[in-house]
């Protein structure tokens, strides 16, 4: 363990309560959560959303909740009292909220971003796509581009899912690489012997996709689907179904439920790892989106072999090429995802690579260390690390000094 500060408490600021079972952000977050609890931290988790009946206990791990107002002064009472060493943004629209009360009431406090993923990078290629557009540096260079990487550098740390994310923020916005964290998910080990009692290939039937709702790349891949790629598939395969699982399943949702076409919408999962290990191949045609995709992980996890986009496999194309296939037509996605379905020695060799490389790629203990070992050198290095980033100073003086009068504004408004 690493005895790193006298005052171990962390704060953290939520965009929403997590949520593990519904999405990929709240598994992440509840394993950063889990890191400051094996450092002994006292962790505090606060955030200005609605909890949904979703939302995970955090009281059964110890960990203090606080809901919180936006644009509101009682904030800054709530944290000057608690006193945080160290302060964890969840995405950057938190900071923008409650950064500048951090650094006026814990000045000493050390500010981490939590990105989830690039949300410029997202939201760009979500622009092209609608427009019918090759994705490139136009939709890259936009206004939330502008207030993201402003946020990144009002930070201290910054937490990046991604090794292409890292790249594009460190070659194409020429960010100090000092200013950023290549942190993926941290997941436990799966023992050889717990693998080989995952299904095999004769006991599995179907294929299964899964996706909160709520996320726009993922009910856009369960239209694709439809649409697109699932008659392509059924033509030769007219006994497989697709069994599609989510959380907040919307009407428009449920309207692509058809038992004559195989495509079964299932809602949401209570335990993803039976979904998975139940499912022959995983689909995820992913057509825009940024960061690490959980449902792949989900499906590696599980020994069932994915079939995704080269968007889906960003950032982990190696464990993908491993455990699964990359295909971004129609046609390449088809033949690919009935050949998996189809040949045994191809399925095996596939679900079987899947369990080494895994482990090395998200390898909890070591991705543990590297985060702990960063916060230290940054609590260590706070007032130097901050002098050498003079353009964070100079955002943080300008661009929250607007933020922080129309806050003040809105709340007087409010009063």
């Amino acid at each position: 363990m690493h005895e790193f500060v006298a005052n171990k408490k962390l704060l953290v600021i939520g965009y929403v309560w997590p949520e593990p079972k519904s999405s990929a952000a709240g598994s992440r977050m509840l394993q950063l959560i889990d890191v400051f609890l094996s450092e002994n931290y006292d962790v505090t988790f606060a955030s200005p959303c609605a909890k949904t009946d979703n939302a995970f206990h955090l009281n059964a791990i110890g960990v203090s909740q606080q809901t919180i107002a936006l644009n509101n002064s009682s904030f800054d009472a709530f944290i000057k009292t608690l006193n945080p060493s160290a302060v964890l943004f969840d995405r950057f629209m938190m900071e923008e909220q409650f950064g500048w009360r951090v650094a006026e009431q814990c000045p000493k406090a050390v500010r981490i971003l939590d990105t989830e993923d690039l949300h410029f990078l997202r939201k760009g290629r979500q622009q092209a796509f609608k427009v019918g557009k090759s994705f490139n540096k136009t939709h890259l260079f936009s206004d939330i581009a502008k207030r993201e990487i402003a946020s990144i550098y009002r930070c201290d740390l910054s937490l990046i899912i991604s090794k292409a994310e890292m790249e594009i923020l460190a070659n194409t916005f020429k960010v100090d690489k000092s200013l950023l964290l290549y942190l993926p998910f941290m997941i436990d080990d799966i023992l050889e012997i717990d693998f080989a009692k995952f299904p095999k290939f004769e006991e599995r039937n179907h294929f299964v996709t899964i996706g909160n709702f709520l996320h726009e790349p993922n009910y856009n891949a369960v239209l694709y689907l439809k649409e697109t790629i699932w008659p392509l598939i059924r033509k030769q395969l007219p006994k497989a179904e697709l069994h599609v699982y989510g959380a907040y399943v919307s009407e428009k949702v449920n309207q692509l439920h058809n038992v004559k076409q195989g495509f079964l919408i299932k809602g949401f999962a209570d335990d993803v790892n039976e979904v998975m290990q139940n499912a022959k191949v995983c689909l995820a045609p992913i057509r825009f989106g940024a960061g690490l995709k959980g449902k792949l992980v989900d499906a590696m996890q599980n020994g069932t072999p994915v079939v995704t986009t080269s968007i889906g496999a960003e950032g982990m194309e190696e464990l993908i090429n491993t455990c699964g296939c990359i295909a971004d037509t129609p046609e390449d996605f088809t033949e690919k995802t009935v050949n998996i379905y189809k040949n045994k020695l191809l399925w095996d060799e596939k679900s079987a690579g899947t369990n080494p490389v895994l482990n090395q790629f998200f390898n909890k203990n070591k991705y543990r260390k590297v985060l702990v070992e960063a916060i230290q050198n940054t609590l260590n290095h706070l007032n130097e690390k901050r002098q050498n980033n003079f353009v964070g100073q100079m955002l943080m003086h300008h661009s929250l000094q607007s933020t922080k009068y129309l806050s003040k504004w809105i709340e007087e408004k409010n009063s």
